[in-house]
């Protein structure tokens, strides 16, 4: 940040970050060598209170850098903004995992002879061994399906989403990273297929393909909403560019915190529109819950409200771990998403070139 001009650092939301990371590092620079599990946990707490004064750092940068558009190049504020949340991501994963593994060494299953409960097991700290991504589909599906409800009433006919491919899949990965990907992307087809309007016809269904191979999975999302905004469409990845700035800028001042979660694709149900039942596995449910981001986010954010940053952001959290994601658009037609996930723990994982770019 230090690197950037001095005119958009002055900026009020990108000070107030500035800011942030800067008493986090004169806090913990101090912290004195762990010996003892006393330590641990004090350390622990100061992680946690860091971690909960962090989570405005998304919604405080994404509205500096549309206040600061024309203060700098395009292409260098996006390779800013990619490189501080690709860093910001390094920290709160090595955070987050080790309050989960001091969670699991003080568990009273960790002792000998003790049998963990099935949900343990099945965790390394954060990380989900057995992330089966047709479940996490079908689950994030009725969440965002009761979102679409909230926003455009109960009457609204909404599109299907048909599951294919290979369903029975399984790898480790951090899984609301997972969630908060596989949101946004069904979010935005849902949504897109809905404002189509289809006057009476049958709504498309959104079609979900899995495709596992030895090194990665592949879902793809297509969707017929009309693909994507030709005014929109050269700006789709990024922070700082695009034609509806003014809103963007609206919008994200009703997001007080963020942490890239499922849970900021939620929304407080109402007594009219309750959350419908999730037809998952008990073990899966129970995952979910219990495994969620070990931050507070939104929990009432409302389901019509965009950001603009959904796409760029679940790029960054993709190519994080070696990932990728695509989109193609059929003007007049759809849109195809196509998620590539790395298997976490192979050796396709890039840890030099990510290493290298959270240094720049």
């Amino acid at each position: 940040m230090q690197t950037l001009p001095y005119v958009v650092v002055t900026n009020p939301h990108i000070s107030a970050v500035y800011e942030l990371y800067y008493k986090a590092f004169e806090s913990l620079r101090r912290v004195r060598e762990i010996k003892t599990l006393e330590d641990n946990d004090k350390f622990c707490n100061k992680i946690g209170d860091t971690l909960q004064e962090h989570l405005t750092v998304i919604p405080k940068l994404a509205m500096g850098v549309l206040e600061c558009r024309d203060l700098m190049k395009p292409e260098d504020m996006d390779k800013f903004m990619n490189t501080i949340l690709r860093s910001r991501i390094s920290r709160r994963v090595i955070a987050e995992q080790h309050l989960a593994l001091t969670e699991t060494f003080n568990s009273p299953w960790h002792f000998p002879d003790a049998k963990p409960p099935l949900t343990e097991t099945e965790f390394v700290g954060e990380v989900f061994l057995r992330c089966n991504a047709s479940e996490v589909i079908t689950r994030i599906g009725h969440e965002v399906a009761s979102l679409a409800s909230l926003a455009y009433g109960p009457s609204t006919p909404l599109p299907a989403i048909k599951l294919s491919g290979h369903l029975d899949a399984t790898f480790p990965y951090i899984l609301s990273h997972l969630e908060y990907i596989i949101g946004e992307l069904l979010r935005n087809s849902i949504q897109a297929t809905v404002e189509r309007n289809y006057k009476g016809e049958a709504v498309p269904p959104i079609e979900v393909t899995v495709c596992e191979a030895q090194q990665h999975v592949i879902i793809r999302v297509s969707d017929q909403g009309g693909g994507i905004p030709r005014d929109i469409l050269p700006h789709l990845w990024s922070f700082s560019k695009g034609p509806r700035k003014h809103q963007r800028l609206e919008n994200l001042n009703q997001v007080p915190k963020m942490a890239a979660t499922l849970q900021e694709l939620r929304a407080t149900p109402s007594p009219n529109f309750p959350s419908p039942p999730l037809p998952t596995p008990p073990l899966q449910e129970k995952v979910s819950v219990s495994q969620d981001s070990s931050l507070s986010s939104l929990s009432s954010r409302p389901p019509n409200l965009r950001l603009g940053m959904g796409l760029p952001l679940s790029r960054v959290y993709a190519e994080y771990w070696a990932g990728s994601l695509e989109l193609h658009s059929l003007e007049g037609y759809g849109v195809d998403a196509f998620l590539q996930i790395s298997k976490l723990g192979n050796k396709n994982e890039q840890l030099t070139m990510r290493a290298s770019m959270d240094a720049v």
